[in-house]
């Protein structure tokens, strides 16, 4: 049994209190670059960081807390030694920089992973995460996100983009004479506590800790972070400010703009310091950070971003590479500089630890040979570029013809997912289930949908000269959903062509046998819309989970046989939609269902035992109901759209003729989102973005609206035709929209609908 006593020990000043199963990741971290702290991150979303005497102590500390490791997100084992490790035993451990160069993260994921392990954190303004400037173009009334003049060499410090500039601090570097400070270009650094609070200085709590630091009063004007254009022009021509950018200028807009009305003065030239000025290719500061965030991701950053990495977090950080790269900073700012413990006079100590806190503190370096670059989109997934064929269509097609209503493509797992978990149970397939509440399950074609990299060049070439072939009108006839899974009548053309589309037809229906087998039965309310919302698929695909049933429940359907599972009783209404959250480690989510009622109720999903479980896990006793975890109130009328993010500890639900309401996982409500248009008073649907960062609402008069997860709204449109269905794809960055007629609208969606096309 862990003793809670011989923890508390090590703790003064006590503030809080945390339970121990709540705990689910402790790294070790540097405090005025010492080895002495820890961070824990507990279940509720908040990380708490504790700075102990030694090291020794935080050992003690470690051995006595939960064998969680980092979390289960990084690959690693979740033992003691491994939140013990240091940041270069954790880097080299990681599948993190694979999956980054495979392009199964995005390049803000991996720079926040980079950030974590290196001892950036959250928790110390003098180690805040560090991002880099991606955009030069603060000038123009345009920007071309596609020209490579948009952007920042990153193979470069942001103190030597300027040659005038980077020949002051090389001479600088090179006449230094001085017997005790080794010599350096930057005398400042690129992250600070101030530099972070002024950044930040909108939005609380940073804007009542800078006026705890400045005596209750604002910084001059001209100092005060007020636009963007100056602050980079600064970053070019003034040899004391080479700072570099945080995470919030990629996704967070409300530190632009002065929504608590803050009096910062004005500036030399008589402007009102307020809302941060914008560059003119922004309408707004949410257009600025959605633009941001699109040039982070590009091309153009995805090629070199490896040699920002090498700069900050790698070989050119230290030693004689960062001496070429004109990349050397005060030595007090680098871990081992100096050892707190050896200097016995106070007052020395006193000022040395001044420096280290108010001058910047450089992170751990996590490598000493050049970072990897990112590969090829092309060579990673050559078929991301191939326009299927129709087929492939023909292929998930309904013997009844019935329009479908709800599709989930559950084809990859997150590889924190315990390996017994994705070997026994994950099946890669597509699930989609039509009006008439028959499924199907469409498996992927192995050999389609996991090339290897040395042969997708291949598959992509055979798949495109299969295609072709297909089309030549010497074939004779057309390729359809029965000639292609039966080898009698396929040509060679079409079994050329079936190898490599990544879709097997659904074998129970090209067989026309077991028909029972997908079907969900027929006790539905027949006065009930169904559409997307009355449906989630596990993540497993080994079970979907229905609503909609005139008894009150919801249902738990087996994928193979299509028999029930499970049904669950807590409504006093019809429950009129489901969704699930994103899985744990060992296949567990949250389940959030809405009803008539107008109340939200969530739920535990066990994904081991396929079963909804009480809300301290354990399963409900045979014929008794498990308990909902929370439930969520404040809407009026019936829920009609919700999405739940164990990640943020979020959930948002929408209501008929209501209002779009934002609540934790526990039941507290947090914000309403903001509506000032009378086109927007109906939700029927409602989808959060894969990035978790905006939310897409639809309306009764097929009004498409995206708002913030903060709920600010940020554009809306008019759809001419009735909508569905909808389905947001974050690389493409597309929303697939069905109509009633059974028609694909495609829309490019960039936080605006761009155009549509059916």
């Amino acid at each position: 049994m862990l003793d809670v006593a011989k923890l508390l020990a090590y703790a003064d000043n006590l503030h809080g209190k945390w339970h121990f199963n709540e705990i689910r990741a402790i790294f070790s971290r540097r405090y005025l670059l010492q080895n002495v702290a820890l961070e824990i991150f507990v279940a509720n979303r908040s990380s708490v960081m504790f700075a102990f005497t030694d090291r020794r102590t935080v050992e003690k500390v470690v051995n006595i807390l939960p064998k969680v490791g980092v979390g289960p997100r990084y690959g690693l084992p979740q033992n003691r030694h491994t939140s013990l490790a240091s940041p270069q035993q954790l880097f080299r451990s990681s599948n993190m920089t694979q999956k980054w160069q495979r392009r199964e993260i995005s390049n803000f994921e991996y720079l926040m992973y980079l950030n974590t392990i290196s001892g950036r954190t959250y928790n110390d303004l003098n180690q805040y995460l560090i991002f880099p400037w991606i955009l030069i173009n603060y000038d123009s009334s345009t920007i071309d996100l596609d020209s490579p003049t948009s952007y920042r060499d990153l193979s470069k410090p942001i103190g030597a983009l300027n040659p005038a500039r980077k020949q002051f601090f090389s001479e600088r570097f090179h006449n230094w004479d001085n017997g005790t400070i080794p010599p350096f270009h930057y005398g400042t650094h690129y992250s600070t506590a101030a530099f972070t609070l002024n950044w930040l200085i909108r939005v609380e709590p940073f804007s009542t800790i800078f006026l705890n630091l400045q005596d209750g009063k604002f910084d001059h004007a001209d100092r005060t972070f007020h636009s963007v254009q100056t602050s980079w022009k600064n970053c070019q021509r003034d040899t004391s400010d080479v700072k570099e950018l945080i995470p919030e200028f990629f996704y967070l807009p409300e530190m632009f703009l002065n929504l608590n009305e803050f009096n910062m003065g004005e500036t030399q030239e008589s402007k009102k310091v307020s809302h941060v000025e914008l560059p003119l290719w922004a309408k707004d500061a949410h257009d600025f950070v959605r633009i941001n965030r699109m040039a982070l991701e590009s091309e153009f950053v995805s090629c070199q971003l490896h040699q920002w990495i090498d700069l900050v977090f790698g070989y050119k950080q230290r030693g004689p590479e960062a001496v070429r790269a004109s990349n050397v900073f005060y030595y007090l700012t680098y871990e081992g500089a100096v050892n707190l413990d050896s200097i016995e006079d106070v007052v020395t100590r006193q000022a040395v630890e001044s420096q280290i806190k108010n001058f910047g503190q450089t992170p751990c370096q996590l490598l000493s040979e050049p970072h990897p670059p990112r590969s090829s989109p092309l060579s990673i997934s050559p078929m991301m570029f191939a326009q299927h064929h129709d087929d492939v269509c023909m292929i998930m097609k309904f013997l009844s013809n019935a329009p479908i209503i709800f599709v989930s493509a559950n084809t990859t797992l997150p590889s924190y997912i315990t390996p017994l978990i994705a070997a026994h149970q994950f099946q890669q397939a597509i699930v989609t289930i039509s009006a008439k509440h028959e499924f199907t399950m469409n498996r992927y074609n192995g050999s389609a949908a996991h090339p290897s990299q040395s042969s997708a060049i291949t598959n992509y070439t055979a798949y495109t000269e299969a295609s072709q072939a297909s089309e030549r009108p010497s074939s004779g006839a057309s390729i359809n959903s029965q000639n292609l899974n039966n080898p009698i009548n396929a040509s060679q053309t079409s079994a050329q062509l079936q190898q490599q589309l990544p879709l097997v037809m659904d074998q129970l229906l090209a067989f026309n046998t077991g028909l029972h087998r997908r079907q969900l039965g027929e006790n539905f309310d027949d006065k009930l819309h169904f559409g997307h919302s009355n449906f989630v698929v596990t993540y497993d695909n080994r079970f979907i989970l229905a609503t909609g049933f005139v008894d009150k429940s919801f249902r738990v359907f087996s994928t193979d046989s299509a028999k029930i599972s499970q049904i669950v009783f807590g409504h006093y209404d019809l429950v009129t939609c489901v969704n699930r959250s994103e899985m744990t480690q060992n296949g567990n989510c949250f389940i959030a269902t809405g009803s008539r009622d107008s109340t939200i109720m969530i739920w535990i999903w066990n994904g081991v035992k396929g079963l909804v479980v009480n809300k301290d896990l354990s399963q409900a006793e045979p014929n008794e109901n498990p308990s909902p975890g929370a439930i969520l109130t404040g809407h009026i009328r019936q829920i009609v759209g919700v999405v739940i993010s164990s990640e943020l500890g979020l959930v948002i639900s929408a209501s008929q003729n209501g209002p779009i309401l934002v609540h934790t996982v526990y039941g507290e409500l947090l914000r309403q989102f903001e509506n000032r248009s009378d086109l927007l008073q109906d939700p029927t649907q409602l989808y959060m973005l894969p990035d978790a960062e905006n939310v897409c609402a639809i309306y009764n008069n097929n009004h498409v609206a995206f708002f913030t997860i903060n709920g600010n709204k940020l554009a809306d449109t008019q759809i001419q035709d009735d909508i569905i269905y909808t389905k947001i794809f974050v690389q493409k960055r597309e929303n697939k929209i069905g109509n009633r007629a059974g028609q694909k609208i495609s829309a490019e969606f960039d936080l605006i609908i761009l155009s549509i096309k059916k």
